[in-house]
C-alpha cells in the first residue's frame, strides 16, 4: 500500500474517537465509509465532510445485526470501488464488578466489542486479499491490556479484542495485510462524560481531577488517539504488525 488516496471504513464514525477519524482521514484526501447506527447522524456527517471538500458516504446500520456486519465491507468495496482500511472503533462500555453485571451487559458488549470486529475482519480478509494487501486497526483499551477496577465485562471484551489483534496479525502479515489496535487510556469523549453523568458527577470537575492522574498532564482527546490510528494505517508504519500500542500519557494501570 502507498499513501495514495484509499477506501477508509470506520465503525462508530459519530462518536467522539470516530468523529476524530473521520476528520484525521478526510484531511488526507482518503474516502471515507462511515459506519454508524443512527441514520440521521451517518448522513449529517457525510454532508459535513462533503461541505469541506471531503469525501464521505453513508453506511448506516446495526452492528447487532450479523447480516449487516457480514456484507458492510462487501457492500463498501461495491458502492466505493475499494475497501483499504477497516478501523474497528465502534465500543460499549458497561460497569461494575460481576456481581453487578447482567446478562444483557455482558451479551451486548460481547457483540458490540468482540464478534462485530471478528465478523467484519473476516469478511474483509479476502477482500483486502485479492486487492494486494489493506490494513485493519482495533480500537481497544489499556484496561484490555491490563485490567482496571469494576469494569469486568468491559476489560473482558477489550481483552479478547487485544487477543484478536495479535493473532490475526501473525496469521495475516503474510498477505500484506498488517493488523493492529490502539489501547487508549481515559479519552475525553461523550460515553466518559455520559460515565460520570450516571454517577451524579459534575463531567468537567471529574475530567480536570483524572487530568491531574496523568503524567503527561491530560487525558486524552480524540484527534490524539486518531493521530496514532492513521500512523498506523500508513506507510510509516509498514513493519508495525500484531501491536497493541497503548496510548496513555504516561499513566499506567493498575
Amino acid at each position: 500500500m502507498n499513501n495514495k488516496s484509499r477506501v477508509v471504513l470506520i465503525t462508530g464514525a459519530c462518536g467522539g474517537i470516530g468523529k476524530a477519524l473521520v476528520n484525521k482521514y478526510a484531511s488526507q484526501g482518503h474516502t471515507i465509509a462511515i459506519a454508524e447506527k443512527s441514520q440521521d447522524q451517518a448522513h449529517f456527517l457525510a454532508d459535513e465532510i462533503k461541505k469541506i471538500g471531503g469525501k464521505a458516504v453513508a453506511f448506516p446500520g446495526d452492528l447487532l445485526d450479523k447480516n449487516y456486519c457480514d456484507n458492510l465491507t462487501k457492500e463498501v468495496q461495491n458502492k466505493l470501488g475499494a475497501i483499504n482500511i477497516l478501523i474497528n472503533n465502534a465500543g460499549l462500555m458497561r460497569r461494575g464488578n460481576i456481581t453487578q453485571a447482567t446478562d444483557e451487559d455482558f451479551e451486548l458488549s460481547m457483540k458490540i466489542n468482540v464478534e462485530a470486529p471478528f465478523r467484519l475482519i473476516r469478511a474483509v480478509i479476502p477482500l483486502m486479499t485479492k486487492a494486494g494487501g489493506g490494513s485493519i486497526v482495533n480500537v481497544s483499551s489499556c484496561w484490555g491490556v491490563n485490567p482496571g477496577p469494576n469494569h469486568l465485562v468491559y476489560c473482558t471484551t477489550k481483552a479478547a479484542l487485544a487477543a484478536m489483534t495479535k493473532c490475526l496479525g501473525r496469521d495475516h502479515a503474510h498477505q500484506n495485510i498488517r493488523i493492529n489496535a490502539v489501547c487508549p487510556n481515559e479519552v475525553n469523549t461523550p460515553m466518559l462524560r455520559t460515565g460520570f453523568e450516571i454517577r451524579g458527577l459534575n463531567p468537567d470537575d471529574a475530567i480536570n481531577e483524572l487530568n491531574k492522574s496523568v503524567p503527561i498532564g491530560h487525558i486524552a482527546e480524540p484527534e490524539e488517539i486518531a493521530d496514532v490510528v492513521a500512523f498506523l494505517t500508513s506507510d510509516e508504519a509498514r513493519y508495525v504488525c500484531g501491536s497493541l500500542v497503548e496510548i496513555n500519557g504516561g499513566k499506567a494501570v493498575f
